[in-house]
Order: structure tokens, then sequence, then C-alpha cells
């Protein structure tokens, strides 16, 4: 088995403590937990918590994507923002060597630190893991550009993160006929076209319109073709289009 490293970060005090074994399962687990702590501090419970789930939903993780990369480094810092429709928790995956998987858990989240990593953290570790499975990246991503790209890769993650642990309400589809119209605009788009406003917000006032017509095809495509995000996950954005009737 490879031992699970837990390696955690002070950076406000520059100490570094090693890592140890925390399981006995013979499943290989290999995250190296980091805790930037620039912007606030984490208690011990918390990053015990922080800890467990982590390690839980790596396991359970590589069960179902068993290609992950044997090393994963997952660094956590504790930010101001206003994280309420994603459950107080976001993050972004880089492919780095090791891989990074960058969470920010917002202390104004209601029930602070604690009720964040209970409500969302799973949910989001359970989505960036994809991306690395997946090779969607920051940087170094092998789809190339595109809002059609996107929207079936973040979809692809959602809807992972929806069907093994919750869904988030910030993400779920509109109704049919505007999804469908969601779709259209998004496979007019040029490859250039603004990634911030097709993805996170739009001048007009949609939210996600990337991520959220993403959710509505795979979901079309799992429907038509009676395939699991699994299987889907296996697939060039244009298959998944195309399962999807487009």
């Amino acid at each position: 088995m490879k031992s699970i490293k837990i390696l955690v970060l002070f950076l406000a005090l520059n100490l570094i403590s090693n890592c140890k074994n925390t399981s006995n399962n013979s499943e290989a687990t290999s995250s190296i937990i980091t805790f930037t702590e620039k912007d606030g501090k984490f208690t011990t419970e918390q990053k015990e918590l922080i800890q467990q789930v982590v390690l839980e939903s790596e396991k359970e993780i590589r069960t179902l994507l068993p290609t992950l990369p044997d090393s994963i480094q997952v660094s956590l810092e504790i930010v101001d923002w206003n994280l309420d429709v994603v459950g107080g928790v976001t993050g972004r995956t880089e492919t780095n060597s090791p891989p990074v998987v960058f969470i920010q858990i917002s202390k104004n989240y209601p029930g602070g630190v604690a009720a964040a990593t209970h409500k969302a953290l799973k949910h989001t570790i359970f989505h960036e893991f994809h991306h690395l499975y997946r090779g969607w990246a920051i940087r170094d991503n092998k789809f190339g550009p595109g809002i059609p790209i996107a929207a079936i890769n973040e979809g692809l993650a959602v809807v992972f993160s929806e069907e093994y642990t919750s869904a988030m309400e910030a993400d779920s589809p509109p109704e049919d006929e505007i999804a469908e119209q969601w779709v259209t605009e998004i496979m007019a788009l040029p490859k250039n076209a603004d990634y911030q406003q097709w993805m996170f917000q739009h001048p007009d006032g949609r939210q996600s319109i990337g991520y959220r017509t993403g959710n509505y095809l795979i979901r079309k495509a799992m429907t038509r073709s009676r395939k699991s995000v699994l299987e889907l996950s296996e697939l060039s954005p244009d298959e998944i289009f195309q399962l999807a009737g487009h």
C-alpha cells in the first residue's frame, strides 16, 4: 500500500510537519494536504476534519477513477469570499508535478469553516479530482480552448460530483427549452469567447451558463445513450455532444 502523506504547511510560522500513515485500508491514497495560513488560521479541529474528508474522498474516488495520478497535493486556504451558492467551498486544479488542487473555504459561510467543510468539501474534491482524471486543468489541459469544450468538461465534473456526493443549486440546469437555447448560443461562440462571461457571470445577469448547460448536456447524453457519467468521461466533447443530440 502507498503510505498516506499528510504534509501540513504553516506559512505564517514557516514550519512543516512530516507525513504519517493514517489508514490501514489497502486502497492507494497519497494526498499531500497543505494548509496555507495567509488570510486565516485553521484550528486543530478544522484541520483534522478537513484531512478526514479529503482522504476518505480520495479513497472513494480512486475506486471510481483508478488512473488518477499517484500523488496529488491538496492545498487549502481560508478566504473571506461570499461562496454561499457553492456551500462555502470552491477550487481549481493545476497539472504540476505533483498535480495540485487548490481549495478555498470561506470563513463567512454560515457556521464558518467547519460548516462549509461538512457541506461542500467532499463535493468540491470529487469535482476537482475528476478534472485531474479528465485532463482538464487551468494550465496544460488536453482539450484546447472554447466554451463548448469547457461546458462538457465542467458538466462531467459537476455530474460526477452530484452522482456520488450531492448537488449544488448553482450548477443546476435551467428548464429544457431555455437550456436548448443556451446550447445553441454556446455552440455558435468563437473559440476565443470570454471564459469568465460564459462560465461565471454574463453581462445580461445570467450566472454559470457553461456549468449549468454542461450539466444539462451530460444528463441528456446519459439518458439518450444509457451510459453512466464514468462511461461518458472516456469520450471526447464532440462524441458527448452527439450523444446529447447535437
